[in-house]
């Protein structure tokens, strides 16, 4: 192996490459888990024919201009040839349909988490399981499709997510990580794989509506975190670096989604401790002691990467409305002849935030862009709405769209904390909504009522948890399970900034959240007559 000028070798460093919803990223780490390069790719979904999807070939661009770019990093850096790495871990959206033939011919155009098509599907599932299946989950997209009477499915033989789509184009294995299978379909967490009990409900349930595959013929096999995921091969490595210069045989880890790397990346994965991955969608994920009493549409069961039970509350909308607005700010400003940067932009509107009234001048937003089954809408319409004698300034508009943005997830975590009474000590903040210093994570302690952790590697994101997932997966051998690797090789120095929620910013969200309750009744209405 060649080494690095700092003395490193390639064979201890790990490249971790997620695919967001905004941003292909890639991270390469050191054998102490530190980022020496990065960069990223921006890329959108786009709407079609009544669904939310990504074209593949923008995946293998964006995944090819980020390697390509890290090449250049680690070569003026450090003056090396990166032709080889010790491991590579591949991280995704979770959730979403990605189907494909005998031939490995993609077969429908990939529905991603952000669709709720599937509302008859994901109920009757739920009724027939008795364990909530979300509308975003694979097999509700599964089931909506042979409901739908769609012709492709008769040609069905695999269907996977985006991690596993391309950790099986890289190594030939049709695996996936645990938490990101737990997104396609209910696992059993004492075995660590799809519930068989479940899995036989489903295989009957599609035998009646004539179809002779069975549930296991087509969905991914289950990997715990550290378990064989297989290597890269020649056709992979062309597909990462067209040069050719990437070797093949570097192993790979077990794909993971967006929220089992999130867990990783802020050391969430024991019991009570929790994250909120805070970007375009948000989610919180808290991991459990015991099962739920019962089961809520409002709450997913998902896994860590190593395989324990967490109640997941999806939101599928976050920062959309909020960019929009900033976008339409920073025309204002262009148009008057001024320049300003959409980080620095974002950063004084969101400070501004803090200087609202309490109650925010009677405004009140609905950031919809998609369809939100927390609230019982399948489709989106953002809203905005003031009263004739509201107080309209810039600091009550901006806490509005904040508070907006908040109070879907709001929702569901109350149901967690009073009607389960599950006991969160505190929740670790990561994603994009953070980057402006205090604004984001007072107001989110604030609005869930329970205090709100940031960590110095809160703006890495996923592509640094499947690089931990990667680290974990080379040096396995030396720690008997991933969290023991998490507290003693990765977060042993890292410490984290708490901020509590005020008495005073909890009275001024539950006034905004009485009148968001209201609205929610407009924006139904937005949805009928609004097309």
């Amino acid at each position: 192996m060649n080494k690095l000028k700092t003395g490193l070798n390639l064979s201890d460093l790990t490249l971790g490459i997620e695919l967001g919803s905004t941003r292909i990223k890639g991270v390469i780490i050191d054998q102490d888990n530190h980022t020496i390069a990065s960069n990223d790719f921006v890329w959108e979904n786009e709407f079609h024919d009544g669904i939310w999807t990504y074209d593949l070939n923008d995946a293998w661009e964006g995944i090819q201009a980020v390697f390509s770019m890290l090449k250049k990093k680690m070569q003026t850096k450090y003056g090396i040839e990166l032709n080889t790495i010790g491991a590579i871990g591949i991280s995704g959206m979770m959730h979403g349909y990605l189907p494909f033939d005998k031939k490995g011919h993609q077969i429908a155009r990939f529905r991603t988490w952000r669709n709720t098509t599937t509302e008859e599907a994901a109920h009757e599932l739920s009724e027939l399981l008795q364990f909530n299946i979300p509308h975003r989950w694979s097999v509700a997209h599964l089931y909506q499709a042979i409901l739908n009477q769609e012709e492709h499915v008769e040609n069905l033989d695999y269907l996977t997510t985006l991690s596993g789509y391309i950790h099986w184009k890289l190594t030939g294995k049709k695996v996936l990580g645990v938490g990101d299978a737990s997104g396609m379909f209910p696992i059993d967490s004492s075995i660590g794989d799809y519930n068989e009990e479940m899995s036989d409900q489903f295989n009957r349930l599609i035998q009646k509506h004539g179809y002779n595959w069975e549930f296991k013929e087509v969905f991914p096999k289950v990997l715990l975190a550290g378990e064989d995921a297989g290597e890269l091969t020649a056709e992979g490595a062309k597909l990462i670096d067209p040069t050719g210069t990437l070797q093949a045989g570097i192993p790979l880890c077990a794909p993971e989604g967006d929220a089992g790397t999130g867990m990783v990346a802020t050391n969430s994965i024991l019991e009570q401790t929790g994250n909120v991955s805070a970007g375009t969608s948000i989610f919180s994920m808290i991991v459990l002691e015991k099962p739920l009493s019962d089961y809520y549409p409002e709450i997913d069961i998902v896994t860590t990467p190593d395989g324990k039970d967490v109640a997941m509350v999806h939101c599928n909308n976050f920062t959309s409305d909020i960019n929009a607005w900033t976008q339409l700010f920073k025309e204002v400003v262009d148009l008057l002849g001024f320049e300003t940067k959409e980080s620095e932009l974002f950063e004084k509107l969101f400070k501004q935030a803090l200087k609202a009234d309490k109650d925010i001048g009677q405004l009140v937003h609905c950031n919809y862009y998609a369809g939100e089954p927390i609230t019982d809408t399948n489709e989106g319409r953002p809203l905005f709405a003031r009263m004739p004698d509201s107080d309209f300034n810039l600091a009550n508009f901006m806490k509005s769209q904040i508070y907006s943005a908040l109070a879907t997830l709001k929702i569901g975590m109350d149901l967690l904390t009073e009607k389960e009474q599950v006991k969160i000590s505190s929740i670790v903040g990561h994603g994009g909504f953070f980057k402006t210093e205090y604004v984001g994570q007072k107001l989110m302690a604030d609005a869930l009522e329970v205090p709100i952790t940031l960590m110095s590697t809160a703006g890495e994101g996923g592509a640094w948890g499947i690089a931990l997932l990667a680290q974990y997966h080379l040096r396995k051998a030396s720690y008997e399970s991933l969290d023991i690797f998490l507290k003693k090789s990765v977060f042993k120095d890292i410490k984290g900034e708490e901020l509590h929620p005020t008495i005073e910013g909890i009275a001024d969200f539950k006034i905004y959240m009485k009148r968001y309750h209201a609205f929610l009744d407009v924006e139904r209405k937005a949805i009928e007559v609004l097309i």
